[in-house]
């Protein structure tokens, strides 16, 4: 009976001896936990200025000259006089082929025409005679006849001869294959000692390399506009000005003036070509190279810009942070559009007066308290 009456009155002290344990435990952090600080962030309030107007598309580069080189005479080649590559100027040899039929041919005719020459003129002494005698009555007529039309005759046979013999030194020309454009020449097609065939073997091929072309379509509702932009004489300067870009440029650095648009569009997909020239004379633009092309449309509309840093993707969806007033982050889902002046246009989502969040992205979430720190948008 001791026993149990001691365990019993021990209970109650075990019980208030551990919450004075707790209570001193509690004491030891009167505020609890501290909050941390609000993160920083860089905002800075959506830019609304007005821009020019620009169309998008995807263009070619070609070339103003492209030329396929043949031999404008038959024989074999003896010599290729130029680097496979290399630029070349109008008029600079290029391939030589042999020379030696056409040096025997142009003889040939030189001499015929020596001949034509001596006869021609018997023929004119004999004509002379002729008419000398027939005051003496000493020839007949017929006879007189027929010196002069031998005479006349020999004239023609010299004209002949002469024309044989500047076919024979324009065929001599041809054995010298020469550039006809200035421009860059590809790889040899025919080496030497292959035969090439007058009019049908092609040698090489050299494009002209400036000024460059550029082509892209335009769809037909764009192209009526320009249209109408033209006749009401609206931007007649910029109405013509591209901008260029590589693919691997950013932004549209290259300038260039439209100079054709087809005459038809193409029905079945709604398009017509239109033909940009640019200079090339950094000889940046090779044939045939992906360009992306913006074409100056209608005078300058008032935009929403931000820089694209701010822009972020959740799955299909783009959206930017802002800061309200009470300093807590917003999420707000947003359109946007193409780039201008560095910057990216906004088409729908965001208000003139929004501050956006440019930088600290990755650590704020919407209903956050942050610390702002602001900064002009064109600053970036």
């Amino acid at each position: 009976m001791g026993r149990v009456f001691r365990t019993r009155s021990i209970m109650p002290g075990v019980i208030i001896a551990s919450v004075l344990v707790l209570a001193g435990c509690d004491s030891g952090q009167p505020g609890g936990e501290q909050a941390p600080p609000p993160p920083e962030v860089s905002i800075a309030q959506v830019l609304s200025k007005p821009v020019q107007q620009w169309d998008e598309y995807t263009g070619r580069v070609r070339a103003i000259h492209t030329v396929e080189l043949r031999a404008r005479v038959s024989g074999y080649v003896q010599r290729v006089a130029y680097k496979e590559g290399q630029e070349v100027k109008q008029g600079d040899l290029m391939f030589l082929i042999d020379q030696r039929p056409y040096r025997t041919a142009l003889a040939n005719a030189q001499a015929q025409l020596d001949r034509a020459r001596a006869a021609e003129q018997l023929a004119g002494m004999r004509d002379k005679n002729a008419r000398l005698l027939m005051k003496d009555e000493a020839i007949s007529r017929e006879e007189a006849d027929t010196r002069r039309t031998t005479y006349t005759q020999s004239a023609a046979d010299i004209n002949a001869a002469q024309a044989e013999v500047a076919h024979a030194k324009l065929q001599l020309e041809f054995t010298e294959v020469r550039a006809p454009v200035a421009g860059k020449t590809s790889r040899a097609l025919v080496t030497v000692g292959n035969l090439a065939v007058a009019d049908q073997t092609i040698l090489t091929t050299v494009v002209s390399q400036d000024p460059i072309y550029v082509y892209f379509d335009v769809d037909e509702n764009s192209y009526l506009r320009y249209s109408e932009q033209e006749r009401d004489g609206k931007d007649a300067s910029p109405g013509t000005s591209v901008r260029v870009g590589l693919a691997n440029e950013e932004g549209y650095p290259h300038a260039g003036t439209i100079n054709f648009f087809d005459n038809q569009v193409n029905s079945d997909v709604g398009i017509i070509r239109v033909r940009a020239v640019l200079p090339n004379a950094d000889r940046i633009f090779t044939p045939g190279l992906f360009v992306r092309v913006q074409f100056v449309s209608g005078s300058k509309e008032n935009v929403l810009l931000i820089d694209d840093k701010a822009v972020m993707t959740d799955q299909d969806r783009k959206y930017v942070y802002v800061v309200d007033k009470d300093a807590k982050i917003q999420r707000k889902d947003i359109v946007p559009g193409r780039m201008a002046e560095g910057l990216r246009v906004i088409q729908s989502g965001l208000a003139p007066d929004d501050k956006v969040v440019v930088a600290g992205q990755q650590k704020i979430h919407p209903g956050m308290s942050v610390k702002p720190n602001e900064i002009p948008m064109a600053a970036l």
